[in-house]
């Protein structure tokens, strides 16, 4: 199947505009997939116009977990529509690697835009805005709104036509070296260590019980790292993960999740050491 037309400056700022919504729909179970999604809607209907088959599976594609500083988004964007593209014309393009390049690059975008654009910019348009501001000048304000919104916005603008750019012609290079595969296999490794870092960043599991008395005594949870350093960690995102392989809806593993938290909390089976 070919892709009917061509992706144009005008459809890209359709998707520029949409690649707001990214924090708008932010949620629980996906984070920012449907902001994602919502602003590749109007380039996917063009690139599979003559098929809605492969429009549904597009969709489907971009509704996978995904999240990333905002400011940096449109680049991972500008990339997913150059490979959207590029599996539109060739028929032997691996489809899944379009999501592994979107995951590896979730971490080193995250990780760059959150230290700038949070970390520097924020804390430099704060500076200069409050010293104003407590002045009683009005430019405080102002200044505080172009010193981060000016780099903000450029960035997200510009962004989107690099990713597309660059997109386009290395993946053109890539399909004619034959290195789609090692890239598809690279990015897959890369995105599955980002998520790895997730989880034992963002899920802590602590059990303060001792065994023991005195200075002989030890928790639960130092009894359990001393076999594998976080594996109660591991041991809950493995059941979570089998619950969703056995189809529970996100809204009843989060309701479990608080109830197990919850019923934790009040006996002290859980808490912190």
């Amino acid at each position: 199947m070919k892709s009917s037309k061509h992706i144009t400056h005008k459809d890209l700022m359709k998707v520029f505009w949409r690649s707001f919504t990214m924090e708008w729909a932010w949620n629980y179970e996906r984070q920012m997939n449907l902001g994602y999604a919502f602003s590749l809607v109007p380039v996917l209907k063009k690139i599979y116009s003559n098929s809605k088959e492969k429009l549904a599976e597009a969709y489907k594609r971009h509704l996978a977990f995904y999240n990333v500083t905002p400011w940096l988004s449109t680049f991972p964007l500008g990339i997913s529509i150059a490979m959207e593209e590029q599996n539109a014309d060739d028929p032997n393009f691996d489809p899944e690697s379009i999501n592994d390049v979107k995951v590896a690059l979730m971490g080193p975008l995250s990780g760059l835009g959150d230290s700038f654009f949070w970390g520097t910019l924020r804390v430099i348009a704060t500076g200069v805005g409050t010293s104003l501001a407590i002045q009683g000048n009005i430019l405080g304000p102002i200044l505080f709104f172009l010193i981060f919104n000016v780099p903000a916005l450029l960035t997200r603008y510009y962004g989107l036509f690099v990713g597309y750019n660059i997109g386009s012609s290395f993946i053109e290079k890539v399909q004619k070296t034959g290195l789609m595969d090692k890239l598809s296999y690279g990015a897959s490794v890369l995105g599955l260590s980002v998520v790895g870092a997730m989880v034992a960043t963002l899920v802590t599991i602590k059990m303060p019980y001792k065994i023991g008395t005195g200075t002989d005594a030890v928790t639960i949870s130092k009894i359990f790292d001393g076999i594998v350093p976080g594996i109660l960690t591991v041991l809950f995102t493995l059941f979570i993960f089998w619950l969703d392989k056995k189809g529970w809806k996100a809204a009843w593993i989060l309701l479990l999740i608080a109830g197990i938290g919850i019923f934790g909390a009040w006996t002290g089976i859980l808490g912190g050491i």
